[in-house]
């Protein structure tokens, strides 16, 4: 990139489950919170921000174009643009390198970037022969014409179709995410074992970065609604009893014959929202922001909708010949954990010379991952995965930890469903 692009500072609601904590909000609500939350922290005024960008997935139908009702929700002024990106788990990722785009071409100063999802009021969708129904009685001119369409109506027709079950499934493929994730835990031979052992580690580390406030200058406390009687605080995932035993217990959810995937090593359905305030390093020098940290590069990759876990090291991969960086130039690694088997994944092919010889058109392999740089404060599967917000959950996170511990560089990625990646190189202020 020609100029670093400031992230000055950032906020993100506590994440909850789906049909939790949050099930009140819609993602327009979440959003403004962040919004606004945003703007106080900073000190500027709405008048003082070029744009709003923001990542969504499910596309509340109540809230067409999400950002904009955000942006209005918020207080932000109605002459300030605002329009919503969609790339699915890379959402909230896309509103920043948007924006740095944007940024970079002179056309803006200042946005605010972000992420928000509701995937607790995703809506049941009706069936196609309830929807004919519906609309031929709409058109029915008389009542003979309306019994007719009635006597045609079968109890069968109101079994509904789970909008965020199709979201989750790829149309291409034809695979759940889940499903995705058992064809790589064969491909690389990751056992449940492994799998249970990695979730427990996010749930404990996790849980000790709460227990130390880290997330609580990443959070802004939120009310319980609908009664506004109870404040909430902190991430509802995050499971200080989890234990290996428990996560033994667990049937497999999506191959329930042979699979190795169950609930408790895959990320929950989650709600949540997170903004960042963006502009160029020469802008933020002139208003005296001081920075969290910058955005140096970034890459996004294309890969075989059924290994779509895989993302991250062909993004990276995109990212290092790019930037002329290497796995052991960053200090900390924020990789998503849709779930362990593709975390696990992700670090076997990193290491594996062979997969990047035949995947990744590289002579050499991306490098080792060391665990102990990876998600150091626990990841989506302790927190959730609200999939509009988690992309910039990992950049907020992981800059806020890069200043706690003096790191310099840090690397942001995460798989994307549909078959895509994406790769962030940060570095610190």
């Amino acid at each position: 990139m020609k100029e670093r692009i400031a992230i000055i500072d950032g906020v993100r609601a506590p994440f909850g489950k789906a049909g939790g904590i949050l099930s009140g909000f819609g993602a327009d609500d979440l959003g403004a919170v962040v919004v606004k939350e945003l703007l106080a922290r900073v000190e500027l005024r709405g008048e003082e921000i070029d744009e709003l960008i923001f990542g969504n997935v499910a596309q509340p139908v109540d809230a067409a174009n999400v950002a904009r009702v955000i942006a209005l929700k918020a207080g932000l002024p109605k002459e300030m643009p605002s329009y919503t990106v969609q790339r699915n788990c890379a959402s909230g990722m896309e509103s920043i390198t948007t924006a740095a785009n944007k940024i970079q071409a002179g056309e803006i100063d200042l946005a605010i970037c972000g992420g928000t999802e509701s995937m607790s009021n995703i809506p049941f969708i009706y069936r196609r022969e309830m929807v004919n129904l519906f609309s031929q009685l709409f058109r029915a001119r008389g009542m003979m014409q309306k019994l007719k369409a009635l006597l045609a109506f079968r109890p069968r027709f109101l079994a509904p179709i789970v909008g965020v079950q199709q979201g989750l499934t790829d149309p291409v493929c034809g695979m759940n995410m889940g499903m995705t994730a058992e064809l790589l835990a064969r491909e690389f031979h990751i056992t449940r074992e492994e799998q249970d052992a990695f979730a427990l580690d996010s749930h404990r580390k996790a849980c000790k970065a709460m227990d130390e406030g880290l997330f609580e200058q990443e959070t802004v406390p939120l009310p319980v609604l609908p009664q506004y009687r109870k404040i909430h605080y902190s991430d509802e995932g995050p499971r200080k009893d989890q234990s290996i035993e428990a996560l033994a217990k667990l049937r497999p959810y999506f191959d329930r014959n042979t699979g190795t995937v169950t609930v408790g090593n895959a990320c929950p359905i989650s709600d949540g929202a997170v903004a960042v305030l963006v502009t160029s390093e020469r802008r933020a020098k002139e208003m005296g922001l001081r920075p969290l940290g910058y955005l140096r590069e970034y890459c996004y990759a294309g890969l075989e909708g059924e290994r779509m876990g895989l993302g991250p090291a062909y993004a990276s991969a995109k990212l290092f010949k790019k930037s002329g960086m290497r796995l052991r130039d960053f200090d900390l690694v924020e990789l998503n954990e849709a779930f362990a088997a593709q975390v696990i994944a992700n670090e076997r092919a990193f290491s594996s010379r062979a997969f990047a010889q035949e995947n990744l058109g590289r002579s050499e392999a991306l490098g080792e991952i060391d665990r102990e740089r990876l998600n150091v404060n626990g990841g989506s599967i302790a927190l959730g995965h609200p999939v509009g917000a988690t992309g910039t959950r990992l950049v907020l996170t992981l800059l806020k930890e890069m200043r706690r511990r003096n790191k310099e560089k840090g690397l942001a990625t995460l798989c994307i469903g549909g078959g895509q990646g994406a790769a962030l190189a940060l570095e610190a202020a």
